[in-house]
């Protein structure tokens, strides 16, 4: 569980005030969150796909179709497979090491539009991949690039 201190000073105080724009800055920044969590719950539902396994993971297509006294656990049994899956995960960790130093050097603006930039090229790049290595380069392209630079 978090636990979170507040201090006081002797300073002046901050006058802020919760504005439309600090409230759909908040909105766009949690949208981030979203799009991790929906990208992950729809990452799991396509790898079982019978299309989906057809056109990238033939080997595990064909496991799953001739060997029908397997558990589906073992069907699925393939690191590419797995990589692709896990490639959400590896993207947010190669993103946390860089995104805020960027954001620092660079500014908050240019690096929200430089990441909205690399999202959409990385989504162009995996909606036109025609093998496994593209869709998970654009994948991770998008995600280390463009969601993580939004939101940090």
């Amino acid at each position: 569980m978090a636990v979170g201190i507040a201090t006081t000073s002797e300073g002046t105080q901050y006058n802020g005030r919760t504005t439309l724009l600090v409230v759909l800055s908040c909105m766009m920044a949690a949208t981030g969150g979203v799009i991790f969590g929906y990208d992950l719950g729809i990452s799991g539902g396509v790898t079982s796909m019978e299309p989906f396994l057809k056109k990238f993971f033939p080997k595990v297509y064909t496991k799953m179709t001739d060997d029908t006294k397997i558990s589906n656990y073992c069907k699925f049994d393939n690191q590419l497979l797995t990589l692709f899956t896990s490639s959400l995960y590896i993207a947010g960790l190669i993103a946390s090491f860089f995104a805020s130093h960027v954001t620092r050097a660079f500014g908050r603006k240019p690096s929200i539009l430089i990441g909205g930039a690399a999202f959409l090229v990385g989504s162009a790049l995996g909606g036109a991949a025609f093998n496994i290595h593209e869709l998970i380069f654009g994948r991770i392209f998008s995600l280390v690039l463009g969601l993580d630079l939004q939101t940090r």
